[in-house]
This record gives structure tokens, C-alpha cells and sequence, in this order.
């Protein structure tokens, strides 16, 4: 059974090659959101394996959205990697400190996300 994976990002482009890179490469099965509240109420309905969560979105980001889940026992246990263009020691800090399973960051390479999202969640 293939993984389950969410994209929760703002910008469509980063969502579609995400999506085609994940689905084409690894054969993943992915779910997408455009911003925080509905990637929330979409990891509740779906239970994704592991979440792929943007930084920087209007309204909720990337840290509200991730607190969000874990205030949730329906979503508390999944994985969320973040994807952020932020590479400043600081920030990566920051975010690792938020509890979230690895930072990420923009540009990504498509041809290798899927391989560095089953290292980094110990999936092979």
C-alpha cells in the first residue's frame, strides 16, 4: 500500500511539483492543501502518513499549523517535515525546536525529496 503523504503550502507551483515528484518518483499517494486550516481539517479526514508543511503562508503558517496538529490525538503522531526558503541558522533552530521531524528547504530538488523524506522518516 502506497505511503499517504500531505503538502500543505500556499503557492501552487510548489504543491504541483511536489505532488508530481513524490507521486512519480517514490509512487506515493498524495493529498494537498493551500493553506493551514485546511491542511489541518484535511490530515484529520485523511490520517496522511507524513506531512510536508510550508513555513511562510498567509493567515495560519507553517509553526501555528504545526501546533495545531499536535493539539489533535487524530493527528498529533503524524510526521511533518517543513519546507521553508528561511535557511538562516536561527530559523532552522527555531523550527527544530518546534518538535517537527526535519526543515527542509525551497528550492528543493524534485528528483530527490521522496529519498530524503524516507531517510529523514526512516521509511527504507
Amino acid at each position: 500500500m502506497p505511503r499517504k503523504i500531505l503538502i500543505i503550502d500556499d503557492e501552487d507551483d510548489i504543491r504541483e511539483v511536489a505532488a508530481l515528484s513524490l507521486e512519480s518518483v517514490a509512487g506515493w499517494d498524495v493529498l494537498t492543501a493551500n493553506n493551514g486550516s485546511a491542511g489541518v481539517e484535511r490530515a484529520r479526514t485523511e490520517k496522511p502518513d507524513a506531512i510536508l508543511l510550508d513555513v511562510m503562508m498567509p493567515g495560519m503558517d507553517g509553526p501555528t499549523t504545526f501546533r495545531e496538529l499536535q493539539k489533535s490525538s487524530a493527528t498529533a503522531a503524524i510526521p511533518v517535515i517543513l519546507l521553508t526558503a528561511k535557511v538562516q541558522s536561527a530559523d532552522q533552530r527555531r523550527f527544530a525546536d518546534l518538535g517537527v521531524r526535519a526543515v527542509l528547504t525551497k528550492p528543493f530538488d524534485p528528483l530527490t525529496l521522496a529519498s530524503q523524506m524516507e531517510k529523514i522518516l526512516g521509511w527504507k
